[in-house]
């Protein structure tokens, strides 16, 4: 105990030192956490992709469409179990300027599409009353909560990619099963869409931007995807299918170059927190030199003085790094709040708590090492002997 006390005093002499450096720790474990977390909301989508669904797309790119006409055959396909589609409408709300406007809006197959994603979850009185208008919408309760929307409130969009004054009427709100369901996406009937291209651009009209395919066994997901794609090969619009998981990955691939310098970042992080307590032991040990050379004298022995001196460096390393991840998750859930389209999901924070603490602990041994082997090898008539 008294051993503690030691470390515990030695750690207050320099108060100022001290709470600078602890200072400092948190501040940098709570900027390599949040990291983390941006990182890992990057690829949270991935965890709530289903191993059951297929998405179809144009086999040159997303952005093209598909015929209506292809649902059917799709849905003959052996080990389909069922078939939805949807397209992205997109469309300006409000401000453009203002990014909290931005959320997800696609028109679905609202026969089957909640069916589909179970994850989104309607009140049976709710998605009646939605089925029964046809420019009525369900939004996600986030994105009703962001914007202070209620059922009858009615949303006004001005269309981008399919031009025109739009509006609808909130008549659901669903909400995410888990954590992992994003609850930022309106939807609304594809036939209500259609009717207006029938009117204003026929040529665009009967087409969808995307079929998700509900296979009946999991494993069977590859043979599947080569029936369908194989259905429509040397077609004028021929398909590629692919599980949900990798669809959602061909679009993290866009930010690779990001998630990695983040990623990159982080870990540099760490090293400034080992440079900055580093330093601080480093000049700690040199001015106690003299101090370290009588202790050995009274009977201290090496190992005695290496545990001071580490002790010291983890008491301060594991203080910042417990106030830097305290403060990790309440900012972690801000960040979500200032950008909840771009990150609606956030990761299990398990494991970045996990991380910084070990990084934190690590830290601590290493920025002691290089004071601990000089102290431990120093002869007593070289300490008495040294001037500060």
């Amino acid at each position: 105990m008294k051993f503690f006390r030691l470390i515990f005093r030695n750690a207050l002499r320099h108060k100022l030192r001290t709470f600078l450096t602890v200072f400092g720790i948190a501040i940098a474990i709570l900027a390599f956490a949040l990291l983390r977390m941006v990182v890992g909301a990057f690829y949270a989508g991935l965890d709530a992709s289903a191993a059951d669904r297929l998405i179809t797309r144009h086999a040159v790119s997303f952005v093209f469409s598909l015929p209506k006409t292809y649902m059917e055959k799709i849905r003959n396909v052996p080990g389909v179990a069922d078939v939805t589609y949807a397209v992205w409408f997109q469309g300006i709300y409000k401000d453009p300027n203002k990014f909290e406007n931005f959320f997800p809006r696609m028109a679905i197959h609202s026969d089957n599409f909640f069916k589909i994603y179970p994850e989104f979850q309607v009140s049976p009185e709710q998605f009646e009353a939605y089925r029964k208008e046809r420019n009525a919408v369900v939004i996600g309760q986030e994105t009703a909560r962001k914007h202070n929307l209620k059922l009858g409130d009615t949303i006004p969009i001005r269309g981008d990619i399919y031009p025109g004054e739009w509006s609808f009427v909130v008549r659901g709100i669903y909400k995410g099963r888990d954590r992992t369901s994003d609850q930022t996406i309106m939807y609304f009937d594809w036939e209500y869409l259609n009717e207006y291209l029938l009117k204003t651009f026929p040529q665009r009209a009967g087409r969808i931007g995307w079929y998700v395919v509900k296979v009946q066994n999991m494993n069977q997901s590859a043979q599947v995807s080569e029936r369908v794609d194989a259905l429509f090969k040397n077609s004028p619009a021929e398909t590629k299918t692919e599980t949900e998981k990798a669809f959602n990955q061909s679009f993290i691939s866009m930010y690779s170059a990001i998630i990695t310098a983040m990623n990159f970042i982080s870990f540099v992080i760490v090293g400034i927190i080992l440079l900055v307590l580093a330093n601080t032991i480093a000049m700690t040990a040199r001015e106690r030199t003299t101090e370290y050379a009588v202790l050995k004298t009274l009977g201290f022995t090496g190992a005695h003085l290496s545990g001071l001196i580490s002790g010291e460096a983890l008491l301060i390393s594991l203080l910042g790094g417990a106030i830097g991840l305290g403060l990790s998750i309440p900012a972690a859930n801000g960040f979500q709040n200032a950008f909840p389209t771009i990150f609606p999901i956030m990761p299990d924070p398990t494991w970045t708590l996990i991380w910084g603490a070990l990084a934190a602990l690590c830290v601590g041994l290493l920025a002691a090492l290089f004071p601990m082997l000089r102290v431990s090898k120093m002869r007593i008539v070289d300490g008495l002997r040294h001037i500060d």
